[in-house]
Order: structure tokens, then C-alpha cells, then sequence
């Protein structure tokens, strides 16, 4: 009897030592046993409305994720609005996520004047501001603006890799820049100027509003300069245009496009394929119409995902690719999190990646973070449209980011 006895208080207890372990789960608005709310604004709508099918991909990745169970047995509920590339509509949209949904993050919300119109109320309110579809160097300040963190490689970095390219393969030639006129396009501007050093000839330097209906103005302004190389800073819409305008009027440079309109089915199919032929960026992804990647592991993994998921998402554009990274990017943070699903956590779990691979960035290019460095990635390579895809060549590389 005294044996039995001894063997039930054992066992009360190892219940009472355990019964901690179930409290331990902790949650901020936007979280608890069952869900995990996301906040993201998107330019649906306007100027920038080709990159609304990034907030179309990252839905239907947590729908993905929602039908094999959800993260540690939470599903996501994944709440987007269109602020139609206008800074004071994302302003008003961050706050009815944050006051009136009650997300526990803002993920992946586009724009350079956007995220910096909302950055200071989002750290003001220790809400994470994740993964920002961005890359101006401002969003990688931790100690400044600990709860915002940006995701793809920060624009003067490319400015520099840019840089170093056309110093080594084109000393001698005339520059002419197209640059929106904001904080992205002088990001993009300055990051090529630190790189060149003042070791080649700027000759033209022209802006164009967001609000501009075209930029065939400044097209013709750019070839009347004599330039032979075109530093091309403009998004989807802008983009296009400028491909096609130079086709037009036989301007046919050095041709350097930024980045984020690296597209064939946003940008170079409206432009004209023929018209893009030549044309210089620098990728840190796999190009979904590039037949290198048919039997990559990765890519096959997105096709089925885009066949499932979805189904009317445009598989020869890359904003697709890119919004079901971050989307598998967000995730990984999640799992890291386990039951400790706070805004706090969520921001160190963010700040602790670790050679996490998306399964479609390029071969060696992987994620990683720490609590002093908030640039996800960091690396790119050079990449050429052949009438078809964006082909990757030359080395991987990196480009220290120079000082404001």
C-alpha cells in the first residue's frame, strides 16, 4: 500500500512539473491555439498593379500550407489589402491590419516610400514589418528599426554589382540613367555611383514620377545624349515601355534593368521579346521559362504548387517565384517560433536563419540572418535575356553597401 502510494504522488508529480510546459505557450494579437493572422498590402490597383500577383502567390502558398495541417497545428489566415501604390493608402491600410484585424505581422508589403511611410508606426507599435518587398538599404537597421527587416538584396548592393560589370567589360562608355524619383530609384542611383567612383561618365541623369503616364520623353532625351550605356531604374509598367520606346527609336545601348523588373511575363512579352534581346540585369532566382531549371527539384516543386494553388498565376513571370519564396521564407520563421507565437519571437526566429534554402533562388545563393544583420540575402548574379529567359553567367557576387 505504502508502495502504491509513493507511486501515485510520483506521478502527480510528474503532472504538476508538466503542467508549466503547457502554459508556456504564449501569443500576441494575431495568434493562438488555431491561428496565425498575416497582414499584407499589395499595389493591386495603379501604376505597380503588375506586382499584385505577389500577393496572389503568398495566398495561395498559406492555402498550400492551410490544407497540409497549417504550422505546428495553427492555420494562417492571411488578410491583403490594395493601397494602389499610393504611400497615404498604405498608411491607412497598416492601421486597420494592425487596430482593426489585429495581425500579428505585416508581411512582405511593396514599396520603397510605402514601407518607409508605415516603418516608424509599425516600430513605434513593435509589430513586425517582415520581409518588406523592398530592397532599400534603410530596411536592414536593426538598431534603429528593430521590427522591420527587409528580404531581397538591397538595391545600392546591385547598383555596385552593376557597377563593377560595366567597369570591367565597358570603361570607356557614356551613361545615361532612368530612375523613378524616390527613395528606390536614388537607392538604385547611388548604389552605381559608389561602385563606379567617379571612374566613368555619367552624361545624362533622368526621373520620372510614378504618377507619368509614359517615359518616352526621357527615352528620347537619353539617346540624344550620346549615351551607349542604359541604367534602367523603373518598375513592370515603366519598364516595358522603355524596352520598347528604344527598339523604337534604333537607341540600342549596354542595356542594365534593375531587378525588380526582371520579368518575361510582366515586363519583356509587353515589351516585345525581340525587343528585349541583350538586356542586363542581375538575378538571385531560378527563371521560371528558362528550360536549364525543367528538372530541378525546386522549380518542379513550384509548378506543382502553381498548378494546384494557382492555377491562373502567369508561370513565365517571375513575381510569382518570388512571392512563394518569402511565402516559404515566413513559414520557416513560423516553425522556428514553435508555441512562443509573440511579435518578439517572431523578430528573433526572423533574425536566426540560417542557409535556408527557397528552392528557387539560384545554386549557392541561400538565406541568412542575425540579430546585427537584417539583409536575408545577399548575393546576385548577372543575368542576359536571350529572347526567352533571363540567363544567369559569370560568377556569383556581392556589393558592399557604401555609406549615405
Amino acid at each position: 500500500m505504502r508502495n502504491a502510494m509513493r507511486a501515485w504522488i510520483a506521478i502527480a508529480a510528474c503532472c504538476l512539473l508538466a503542467s508549466p510546459a503547457v502554459a508556456q505557450k504564449k501569443y500576441d494579437p494575431g495568434a493562438s491555439d488555431t491561428e496565425i493572422r498575416i497582414g499584407n498590402i499589395m499595389p493591386y490597383s495603379g501604376p505597380a498593379s503588375a506586382y499584385g500577383t505577389i500577393g496572389k502567390a503568398l495566398a495561395a502558398y498559406f492555402n498550400k500550407v492551410n490544407a497540409e495541417g497549417g504550422i505546428n497545428g495553427r492555420k494562417i489566415r492571411f488578410i491583403t489589402y490594395d493601397d494602389g501604390y499610393a504611400p497615404p493608402k498604405t498608411v491607412e491600410q497598416a492601421r486597420r491590419l494592425v487596430e482593426n484585424d489585429e495581425v500579428l505581422l505585416i508581411l512582405n508589403s511593396l514599396g520603397t516610400a510605402h514601407n518607409t511611410a508605415i516603418q516608424k508606426y509599425m516600430n513605434a507599435r513593435k509589430v513586425p514589418q517582415l520581409f518588406v518587398a523592398t530592397g532599400a538599404t534603410k530596411f536592414g537597421d536593426p538598431k534603429n528599426f528593430p521590427w522591420t527587416m527587409g528580404w531581397q538584396p538591397n538595391y545600392q548592393s546591385e547598383g555596385r554589382i552593376f557597377a563593377q560589370y560595366i567597369l570591367k567589360n565597358h570603361p570607356d562608355g557614356k551613361i545615361g540613367i532612368l530612375f523613378q524619383n524616390d527613395d528606390y530609384g536614388k537607392d538604385y542611383v547611388k548604389g552605381l555611383k559608389d561602385g563606379l567612383a567617379g571612374k566613368m561618365m555619367i552624361v545624362a541623369e533622368l526621373p520620372f514620377e510614378a504618377s507619368d503616364p509614359t517615359v518616352d520623353s526621357q527615352m528620347v532625351s537619353l539617346k540624344a545624349s550620346g549615351a551607349d550605356i542604359f541604367y534602367n531604374v523603373t518598375t513592370p509598367k515603366f519598364a516595358a515601355q522603355s524596352i520598347k520606346k528604344a527598339a523604337e527609336i534604333g537607341w540600342k545601348p549596354v542595356h542594365l534593368l534593375n531587378s525588380v523588373s526582371a520579368s518575361v511575363g510582366a515586363v519583356m512579352k509587353p515589351a516585345g521579346l525581340e525587343n528585349g534581346k541583350g538586356v542586363l540585369t542581375a538575378v538571385y532566382g531560378k527563371d521560371p521559362t528558362d528550360p536549364a531549371w525543367k528538372d530541378d527539384a525546386g522549380m518542379k516543386e513550384w509548378v506543382a504548387f502553381m498548378d494546384k494553388y494557382y492555377p491562373d498565376g502567369d508561370k513565365s513571370s517571375s513575381f510569382p517565384v518570388y512571392g512563394y519564396s518569402i511565402a516559404r521564407t515566413m513559414v520557416q520563421v513560423l516553425r522556428q517560433c514553435g508555441d512562443d507565437v509573440t511579435r518578439e519571437n517572431v523578430m528573433r526566429q526572423a533574425a536566426n536563419l540560417k542557409d535556408f534554402e527557397t528552392g528557387m533562388a539560384l545554386p549557392g545563393i541561400t538565406i541568412n540572418t542575425s540579430p546585427t544583420d537584417f539583409y536575408p540575402i545577399e548575393q546576385m548574379q548577372m543575368g542576359r535575356f536571350n529572347g526567352e529567359s533571363f540567363v544567369p553567367f559569370g560568377p556569383v557576387l556581392s556589393g558592399e553597401v557604401g555609406g549615405s
